[in-house]
């Protein structure tokens, strides 16, 4: 297969083949979400953080427990209901996945009879909600390979688990943790203006912001929106004055911890999943072998997915199979359209492009970046 080398934002990919999947062109509604009545096999569920608060959620769990089949962990993006992600976990089940997904602390199913006050933040749904929903797995589901598929800030969560360790493979799907100067140039302004001046003001005036009132997104907890709101580049920079130095290396060495395959996706149109915001993140995996994959909607013969539309169902012919390719076999198909880039190890100090072709993995060579 012929491959041309485009360079994007500063990164060297390989392109793959541009022939389109096709798959139904609808509008995405982000209002649409699939109960868990709706989803055949859910069921809810409940368990404990270490600090004794109820996260709620839902599993698809196949009558018979074998070994050697993974548990997918689902991980929302910010202020997105996990039943929001029932369609896919069901998706997932029928392909021979048990699945969970769950709520974090002060959303959807796990929230409060009030929100306002309530101090939850990214690092508690890291290092407390993440780590009990890994914790449930191991516990219902002995000896079953984890995976995670994580939207948004929830491939970020992952590496605050002290349990990271125990994940054998990761899809992730615009992961990120918003630091603003990796928005889409041409929307950052409007972006700044809404989600670091109007949300954190918003917050202090009410105890927490009423995105649901807004229709941006949920409601969600002021620490959340604290945690959004960090101007540094580097995410530990931000809790230095709450975190002890200990504290801050032992969280950093979590996310090193994990080692599981990474397949990270990002779409040309999604203002917050840019490159410079996938590879920011990717970059404290360091001991994960990732891969990056870029598409473009028109690779699936789509004029818009964006930052949420993945998990819609009219993509499971296209986009749902690249995952699942993934959590089965930890590969790209042949036929995966986009361009990719991957690192097999620890990132050095000197960044250098890297040449690779679709869906071989010998052909794939390590790529090497700076952690900035």
């Amino acid at each position: 297969m012929h491959i041309a080398h485009t360079g994007y934002a500063g990164v060297s990919f390989a392109k793959l083949g541009r022939r389109p999947l096709t798959c139904a062109h609808r509008l995405f509604r982000p209002d649409i979400m699939t109960t868990p009545a709706q989803a055949k096999a859910a069921q809810p569920i409940a368990f404990n953080a270490a600090d004794t608060y109820v996260l709620n959620g839902f599993c698809w769990r196949h009558t018979q427990p074998d070994t050697a089949r993974p548990i997918v962990i689902i991980n929302a993006a910010t202020s997105v209901r996990c039943r929001y992600y029932s369609r896919f976990a069901d998706f997932l089940h029928a392909h021979g996945f048990d699945v969970i997904t769950y709520d974090y602390r002060g959303i959807g199913e796990s929230r409060p009879a009030s929100l306002r006050g309530f101090e939850a933040g990214w690092i508690d749904w890291g290092r407390l909600d993440f780590e009990a929903a890994l914790q449930y797995a191991m516990t219902s589901f002995p000896e079953q390979p984890i995976h995670v598929v994580a939207h948004s800030v929830g491939g970020f969560l992952i590496g605050m688990a002290a349990s990271s360790h125990r994940i054998a493979r990761v899809f992730t799907m615009g992961a990120q943790y918003a630091h603003w100067r990796d928005y889409a140039a041409h929307k950052r302004a409007r972006m700044y203006l809404r989600w670091h001046v109007v949300m954190p003001a918003l917050t202090a005036l009410l105890g927490y912001f009423p995105g649901a009132r807004l229709g941006w997104l949920e409601d969600t907890p002021r620490g959340v929106v604290r945690d959004w709101t960090a101007p540094q580049p580097r995410f530990e920079d931000f809790w230095r004055h709450t975190l002890s130095g200990a504290e801050r290396r032992e969280l950093l060495d979590r996310f090193a911890a994990l080692r599981g395959e990474t397949l990270a996706v990002s779409l040309a149109d999604d203002e917050f999943g840019t490159v410079a915001a996938i590879r920011r993140l990717l970059a404290y995996y360091r001991n994960s072998p990732r891969t990056h994959l870029h598409l473009a909607p028109e690779d699936i013969g789509e004029s818009s997915v964006g930052h949420f539309a993945f998990f819609h169902s009219r993509f499971e012919p296209s986009l749902w199979r690249i995952a699942l390719e993934w959590l089965k076999h930890a590969r790209l198909s042949p036929a995966t359209r986009g361009l990719v880039a991957r690192w097999w190890a620890a990132p050095v100090s000197t960044p250098a492009p890297y040449t690779s072709g679709p869906g071989v993995e010998s052909a794939l060579l390590p790529t090497r970046y700076s952690d900035t």
